[in-house]
């Protein structure tokens, strides 16, 4: 049983009428769009045949000579100079002239200096003698007015003879037995003396005195063997100036002490 004839639904829509025929105009006309389009693609991608023309004169006309290209001159290039070498030559005799002026200078500088000094040399050895003679002669007029202090007390005390002999028999009688050490006591005080010295050296001093005890005259009889504790008994002595009277009143004129480190 075909499909015509089974029995048709009274219920289905009816298929509207020219239905087949608008399909067919589609179809058509879709068919020559794409023609068109193919036809259009082809004519813009091929190439139109060339056209040629010969143009002729109405008078024959010669054509101007033309001239040959004239060749390019092309410029030499400059040469590039070679570099000039270093003047060897003439900087030794500069190093050499810089050496020999340095040479000058030096030994210039050293014959000042020589020069300078000798003359310091001199001007010291000048002010070293004139100091000496400065002091010889202040020495000598120390000693020559302690000489003249001494007579001077002597004669008021009354004492016999000159200065370098003893008095009366009353006048030089010994010092008593502890004079001695209260001399040394008034003088040791006086005594500077930091040095480390070995043993116990001792230095004998004669010591002159004016009546009132006052010294006038100091002398190193025998030295210690040591110069800076000699030194430094006769400073002593120098600061003390003046020494106790003995028990009696009296001052012997010459007294001989003797001075120890360890005393």
């Amino acid at each position: 049983m075909t499909a015509a004839s089974l029995p048709r639904d009274a219920f289905m829509p009816q298929a509207p009428p020219g239905t087949a025929a608008g399909m067919l105009l589609a179809l058509i006309a879709h068919a020559l769009l794409v023609a068109a389009l193919a036809f259009g693609v082809s004519w813009r991608s091929s190439v139109p045949d060339s056209v040629e023309a010969e143009l002729w004169a109405a008078v024959p006309q010669i054509a101007a000579p033309t001239a040959p290209p004239q060749p390019e001159v092309v410029q030499p290039k400059p040469p590039v100079p070679a570099p000039q070498p270093k003047p060897v030559q003439q900087a030794l005799p500069d190093a050499q002239i810089a050496i020999e002026k340095a040479r000058r200078e030096e030994a210039e500088k050293r014959e000042a200096e020589m020069r300078e000094l000798t003359r310091a040399q001199a001007e010291r050895k000048k002010k070293e003698l004139a100091a000496k003679q400065q002091a010889e002669k202040e020495a000598k007029q120390v000693e020559a007015q302690r000489q003249v202090n001494l007579k001077r007390m002597l004669g008021q005390a009354g004492a016999t003879g000159d200065a370098a002999t003893p008095g009366t028999a009353a006048q030089s009688a010994g010092p008593s037995a502890g004079y001695a050490g209260r001399i040394k006591a008034r003088i040791k005080p006086n005594i500077l003396f930091t040095d480390s010295i070995g043993g116990d050296p001792l230095a004998t001093v004669e010591v002159r005195l004016a009546p009132d005890g006052t010294i006038v005259a100091r002398k190193l009889l025998k030295s210690s063997g040591v110069k800076a504790w000699d030194e430094a008994v006769l400073r002593a002595i120098d600061k003390t100036e003046v020494l106790p009277r003995d028990l009696d009143g009296r001052v012997p004129q010459v007294l001989e002490i003797d001075f120890k480190p360890r005393d």
